[in-house]
């Protein structure tokens, strides 16, 4: 089973399990992920959630630079609790094996800092609608939302754009929530 490698942080060069080519799981590149890390900046103390987790890649990232707690949340979690099973990062996350939307409609009102959301590039247009009324209100205030889709074919949520890169065909949006803007 090939590897990515952790870029950043506490855990920075550490290799994690990953699927083979052609699998239904398309893992954040290294590259877009120190990308996405350096424009999020300080995670000091966040609380982040990550729904499409795939591998748990970007929740591992941010447990890496310094979130205190994460939930990863997909419909086939089996990558993500291997690696954070063998990183010992159980006793900040919690893998949950469930469909993003049922999670997010369950999920505790304003309780995460950061919400990374990386759903496989050919549902965005057919959940955006669904996603983007429970994004807004699971983001503490102030809380930040990522978002990556393909380029044609972006998630579009309501909230003030703070940043915005294309990755060859990946689309990387930060997004912010009303509230105490920037304060992580």
């Amino acid at each position: 089973m090939p590897e990515l490698r952790i870029t950043g942080g506490e855990l920075g060069g550490r290799r994690i399990a990953s699927p083979r080519r052609g699998g239904q799981v398309r893992p954040t590149t290294e590259r877009a992920r120190e990308a996405i890390f350096s424009i999020l900046g300080d995670l000091e103390g966040a609380r982040v959630l990550d729904l499409y987790c795939g591998t748990g890649a970007l929740a591992i990232e941010a447990l890496s630079r310094g979130a205190v707690r994460a939930t990863l949340v997909d419909t086939r979690p089996e990558l993500a609790r291997e690696n954070i099973e063998s990183l010992e990062l159980a006793e900040r996350a919690v893998v949950v094996r469930s469909d993003a939307v049922r999670f997010l409609g369950r999920a505790p009102e304003a309780g995460f800092d950061l919400v990374l959301c990386d759903p496989p590039y050919d549902l965005a247009d057919r959940i955006a609608a669904q996603l983007a009324s429970q994004l807004r209100r699971v983001l503490a205030p102030g809380g930040r939302l990522m978002v990556e889709t393909a380029v044609e074919h972006p998630l579009e949520v309501d909230l003030p754009l703070s940043r915005e890169r294309a990755y060859g065909d990946t689309l990387v949006r930060v997004q912010v929530a009303a509230g105490e803007e920037g304060r992580r």
